[in-house]
């Protein structure tokens, strides 16, 4: 019988689920519980790590889950990584469902960098008034250029102080729009906007508004992540599912 383990947090994630329910197939939907209140889901539900290969390999032979689908976001490379290794050990069919990264365009003013780090390292200079497009998970990273002001949006509060300064924090779950991301930038007179390169079109207004208003970014390139096979729809999820892809491939 087909089970489904998609490892999520992400639309496309959500977006899955949806679509298996709606075709009677047995599906469980894991958060890596980052998020405080997680939007409602119409499959089976799981919170929390899984304890590394070895534990997502003993998950996946409990439950006895015949697919794999990867659908985390572009930069959880860790969990990305246990999850093909996993796949291979269990002999559980496997695939990626993953948004193409943005490419700059004409009028784009990008700088890009290989990580966090990076990023960090190319706001020397001069205060200014930085987005971090970041989400919360990094932001300590930045204390290290103490002298900027930095405006953070985050999907929750955050429960304990944040490591910067100078900053002002706007809680605020997407889809955002384009309007919406340039009068932020205006209101809190931005200089720079720092992201990574999540792709997809529900995060890439703050790119759009940073075009329009002339505002250069420091794009942080994904990870590094072992060969796998990857698609960019659900449509071709389905379709995977229904041919019963060669287990441990």
């Amino acid at each position: 019988m087909t089970h489904v383990l998609i490892l999520g947090g992400t639309t496309e994630a959500s977006a899955v689920a949806t679509a298996l329910a709606a075709r009677g197939i047995r599906a469980t939907l894991s958060y890596a519980g980052r998020v405080a209140n997680p939007k409602a889901q119409p499959v089976a539900v799981r919170v929390g790590g899984f304890g590394g290969v070895a534990g997502l390999v003993a998950w996946l032979q409990r439950a006895d889950v015949s697919h794999l689908v990867d659908a985390t976001h572009p930069f959880a490379a860790q969990m990305s990584a246990h999850a093909v290794a996993a796949a291979a050990q269990a002999h559980v069919a496997h695939i990626v469902l993953t948004r193409p990264g943005w490419v700059a365009e004409a009028g784009d003013r990008w700088t890009r960098v290989a990580d966090i780090p990076g990023a960090a390292a190319a706001l020397t200079g001069a205060p200014a008034s930085v987005m971090l497009a970041l989400g919360r998970m990094h932001v300590e990273a930045f204390a290290a250029q103490p002298q900027h002001r930095y405006l953070l949006r985050f999907v929750d509060a955050p429960r304990e102080t944040v490591a910067l300064p100078h900053h002002r924090l706007v809680v605020d779950r997407g889809p955002f729009t384009v309007a919406g991301d340039r009068a932020l930038m205006r209101a809190h007179a931005i200089d720079l906007v720092v992201c990574k390169n999540a792709g997809g079109v529900g995060a890439q207004a703050k790119l759009i508004a940073a075009r329009e208003l002339g505002l250069p970014v420091v794009m942080i390139d994904r990870p590094a992540v072992p060969e796998r096979v990857e698609v960019h729809d659900v449509a071709a999820v389905l379709r995977w599912i229904g041919h019963d892809a060669d287990r441990g491939v």
